[in-house]
């Protein structure tokens, strides 16, 4: 396993670790009210954060996906909720950046947005009837052209914090498309007509990303709304993949690490009456504390790893092959890491006061986040055996003409 993390990462980590120690003391409000942490986006923005993954050509960061993931991890240990909700404005502003397809004025005009106009841009891809299980990669959303623009007409679900967003990235089908999987981003203003928030986020995690759904009905946006349109989007949500999704797995790492650290503590510190030693000496304890430390560090490793590769190699088979592995294990190791936590911690940690019960929910999410656990290990399986998706059947009768399995 290969990496090396540099003295600007490691400066990173560390401006993250200060933002998270300030996100936590509002982390628990914000979930419980499922409201939008408005304070910690500030606090990004006056940071610096929301050019990070800009090239510095450009007047951004020039930060990868290592860089991303060291501070994501330590952003998530602060909130979670905005560690994920803000990797949403990341995950859309890198593949544009480095995409062969976008032209150059394109990512010129997004980095002046992001990093000199400071704007907060989320990204809603996601509609009502996809499927994270078979890799739905083409919306049902339209875009029609009209004179000096476009006009949309769709629904989107799980648009992370698309209240307090001010451009929200879409993606929709061409009218007058001929091809499949032909498509369009989009870039949607925050008051753009025709645009309507459904304010349906009432889950069991990630409550304060506020991921409601959109309604778009013949809403208006003009021509430089278009960031990139193609006959085939596939390539380009395949080449962006260490963005678009791979930049998720870190938050579920540091949902993980804060869980470990907080049993760690209440075991050390906590005494039952008539006893001399405090609950870490307990051998089932030790046990069970040695295991998350297992799981925890092979997470990490996973994630810088596939990290390093994406920033080194590009999205080579074997990138995206880590990317899944990391995504996979990461889901996997936070859960487990959380239940036994919440296990070890008692009774006590049941109650909505415990970080505990916090942490238990926000993981829970980790397996089902796109790309969710069986879809990392189909595709991890294909690129392993070096097999071609076109002939292998696909997992359910499909309406497309082509066959086999999608892989992005």
């Amino acid at each position: 396993m290969e990496f090396h993390i540099t003295d600007a990462q490691r400066d990173l980590q560390h401006r993250a670790r200060g933002l998270a120690d300030d996100f936590a003391t509002r982390a628990a409000q914000h979930d419980r009210e499922a409201s939008d942490p408005v304070e910690n986006y500030a606090a990004l923005r006056d940071a610096g954060f929301y050019g990070l993954n800009v090239p510095t050509e450009l007047g951004g960061g020039g930060v990868g996906l290592l860089g991303w993931s060291l501070a994501a991890e330590e952003l998530a240990q602060g909130c979670a909720s905005t560690a994920l909700s803000f990797n949403m404005h990341l995950s859309v502003v890198g593949p544009v950046m480095e995409s062969p397809l976008v032209p150059r004025a394109t990512k010129e005009r997004l980095a002046k947005m992001v990093v000199h106009e400071q704007k907060l841009i989320g990204g809603n891809f996601s509609e009502p009837t996809t499927s994270g299980l078979v890799g739905t990669a083409i919306p049902l959303a339209r875009a029609r052209r009209v004179d000096g623009g476009y006009r949309i007409t769709g629904r989107k679900a799980f648009a992370s914090m698309i209240g307090v967003a001010d451009f929200c990235m879409v993606m929709a089908y061409p009218d007058e498309a001929t091809s499949p999987s032909a498509a369009m981003v989009l870039l949607v203003p925050r008051d753009a007509t025709g645009r309507r928030i459904d304010k349906v986020w009432d889950t069991m995690g990630m409550r304060a990303t506020r991921s409601d759904s959109m309604t778009l009905e013949e809403c208006s946006v003009s021509d430089d709304a278009l960031v990139v349109r193609s006959d085939d989007i596939i390539p380009f949500r395949r080449q962006g993949a260490n963005w678009f999704w791979g930049s998720y797995t870190a938050v579920y790492l540091g949902i993980a690490a804060a869980a470990y650290k907080a049993i760690v503590k209440t075991v050390r510190g906590r005494t039952p009456p008539g006893f001399s030693q405090s609950l870490a000496y307990h051998p089932d304890v030790r046990r069970q504390v040695a295991e998350m430390s297992v799981d925890l560090e092979a997470a990490r490793l996973l994630t810088y790893q596939s990290a390093w590769l994406s920033d080194t190699e590009g999205p080579t088979p074997a990138t995206v092959s880590a990317l899944y592995r990391a995504k996979y294990f990461v889901g996997e190791a936070v859960t487990r890491i959380t239940r036994t936590a919440m296990t070890l911690g008692g009774a006590h940690a049941l109650f909505k006061t415990s970080p505990l019960e916090r942490f238990f929910r926000d993981g829970a999410v980790a397996p089902v986040q796109f790309p969710p656990r069986d879809f990392c290990l189909a595709s991890l399986g294909l690129l392993e055996l070096e097999l071609d998706p076109a002939d292998v059947l696909p997992p359910m009768k499909s309406e497309r003409p082509q066959s086999g399995p999608i892989v992005r």
